[in-house]
């Protein structure tokens, strides 16, 4: 389509604005506004918080495709109203992975074939459903391939994220036929249609997901791979299996955060709240640069031994979750903070033994906390010809240092970044929280968790508030344009090299949440720092 003229300043937004909260009986809250209408029109039929939740999810690979897709993987908490039930939908490595094809290289590769794992999410859709969902499987996909087959009109946040990766992956097989093929990203306000995606979401709706992993979507995959220099097989997707689990967990102050547990950074979260809550932390340090100095002290020890022992855990034979989260242990670690000073975070010695996030609750007590992934954006930009399907890059989450719990082989899942969080309190369900974006999402999880408990603020005042991010060499410190200026000097005072990012920077994370309330229904509460939206009914 040909955009009208428009002055050159039309997508500025110069002015902070002020978001606030849904409160209704059935909620959705996610990253994207067409799809929480695709799972608050599963609510209008109806249908439970997992039918509304899989709508959501399966439209959100479609209208925000830069940051998750059909070919990633996914995990999800769920209340069902009595008991919490964990899935683990991330996949594993191919067969022909060996530490030999890795060894010498100077890390993982970040894109490419070298970089695809085995993807999940599809797995977890048909799970999810097959436990939990009512309404039949292929309406969840109805919005979906009506967004994907008549197209949608792309908002400036995803134009943006879009955009910025094209140049790099231009070059990936399949990636500019599908998703830049006039040689950039969709403009703002411009129709995408994608039929590959359309045909894709009919095929998985009308084979409830088996065509991906044991018929004519998991062949055109292969294919693609010998056709392109790929090593994942037909043999490889057919043995993919996703699991149920019990989530890991730790208590602060009165409330309880559950994660699922290794090989996802969720730990990380877990241990810092532990150290935290051995420091027994003022609650009146709040946006002060002695609380959130403190808050990065406590995460970047944790950082430090997720680095050290995180991995799938088949491969943590000397160091288990449970060493990490023992709360001796924690206290220990705790001790290595200086209240004074900023300091290099080391791994302990525990005794051994773009993402999208989205949550819904319904009327009848079920709530879900779901996540899924491709990982950096798109991914590896490796796209199944005809088929939309952008593949993940999850085998960078590997180690390719011989001896190391998460390093690379075959059949072995990688270290993962997305976490979905729900927090209880007096052993019922109070709020499901997740906080998208690499490294920041544990670290969200633990500020938003600090500033409920301690703080007493509702979700999206927690989510508005400005957050703080320790950068992946686990040493330097950004924080957001509005944190107030006496706590970043307070906090250049303690010793962090801080950079204080600008407006619109992507890299804090992206919120959602929904808080159930004592009198019934639920506040709903989404991230301004994207497109998000809550809806209820």
């Amino acid at each position: 389509m040909t955009m009208p003229t428009q002055p050159t300043d039309f997508w500025s937004f110069p002015y902070p604005s002020q978001r606030m909260p849904v409160l209704a009986d059935n909620v959705v809250s996610t990253s994207q506004p067409l799809a929480s209408a695709a799972g608050l029109q599963m609510l209008q039929r109806g249908g439970n918080a997992v039918d509304a939740a899989l709508a959501t999810a399966i439209a959100l690979t479609v209208v925000e495709p830069c940051m998750n897709g059909i070919g990633g993987d996914a995990f999800a908490l769920i209340w069902d109203g009595t008991r919490m039930h964990g899935l683990n939908a991330s996949g594993r490595a191919p067969k022909a992975w060996t530490h030999e094809r890795f060894k010498d290289l100077p890390g993982m590769p970040f894109r490419g074939w070298d970089a695809v794992t085995v993807p999940g999410a599809v797995s977890a859709w048909r799970m999810v459903w097959e436990k939990f969902g009512s309404l039949p499987f292929e309406d969840l996909f109805e919005p979906a391939i009506r967004y994907a087959h008549d197209g949608f009109l792309v908002s400036h946040t995803v134009h943006r994220q879009w955009q910025e990766q094209v140049a790099e992956l231009s070059p990936q097989p399949g990636f500019a036929d599908a998703f830049a093929p006039r040689g950039r990203a969709p403009l703002p306000g411009e129709r995408f249609v994608c039929p590959g995606q359309a045909g894709t979401l009919r095929e998985i709706a009308r084979t409830r997901g088996e065509s991906f992993y044991h018929g004519e979507l998991a062949a055109a995959i292969a294919a693609h791979a010998r056709a392109t220099g790929g090593l994942i097989t037909e043999a490889d997707l057919a043995a993919h299996e996703s699991n149920w689990v019990d989530p890991i967990r730790m208590g602060y102050r009165d409330l309880e955060l559950l994660e699922i547990g290794p090989s996802g950074q969720g730990i990380g979260a877990l241990m810092a709240l532990g150290m935290l809550d051995s420091l027994g932390v003022d609650p009146g340090e709040r946006d002060t640069a002695q609380g959130i100095h403190l808050q990065m002290e406590a995460m970047k020890l944790a950082f430090a031994d997720m680095q050290a022992y995180v991995a799938d855990p088949d491969a943590m034979t000397s160091v288990r979750a449970g060493d990490l989260l023992d709360k001796g242990y924690l206290a220990e670690r705790a001790k290595r903070i200086d209240p004074s000073r900023a300091s290099d975070a080391r791994p302990g010695q525990p005794h051994s033994g773009g993402t999208v996030y989205l949550t819904t609750a319904d009327s009848k007590g079920m709530m879900v906390s779901f996540i899924q992934s491709n990982f950096k954006g798109f991914g590896s930009g490796v796209v199944v010809p005809g088929r939309g399907i952008a593949l993940h890059n999850r085998g960078w989450g590997f180690s390719n240092k011989a001896g190391h719990p998460n390093v690379v082989a075959p059949g072995k899942r990688p270290f993962h970044t997305i976490i979905p969080g729900f927090l209880m309190r007096g052993g019922q369900p109070y709020a499901t929280l997740g906080v998208m974006g690499g490294s920041m999402q544990a670290q969200g999880h633990v500020q938003m968790t600090c500033r409920l408990a301690d703080h007493g603020q509702n979700p999206q005042a927690a989510s508005d508030a400005p957050r703080w991010r320790v950068k992946d060499d686990n040493h330097g410190v950004a924080v957001e344009w509005n944190m107030p200026a006496e706590a970043v000097e307070g906090l250049k005072a303690l010793g962090h090299p801080v950079q204080v990012a600008p407006r619109f920077d992507m890299e804090f994370g992206c919120a959602q949440m929904a808080m159930r309330l004592d009198g019934g229904g639920y506040l709903a509460a989404s991230d301004h720092r994207k497109d998000g939206y809550a809806v209820g009914c």
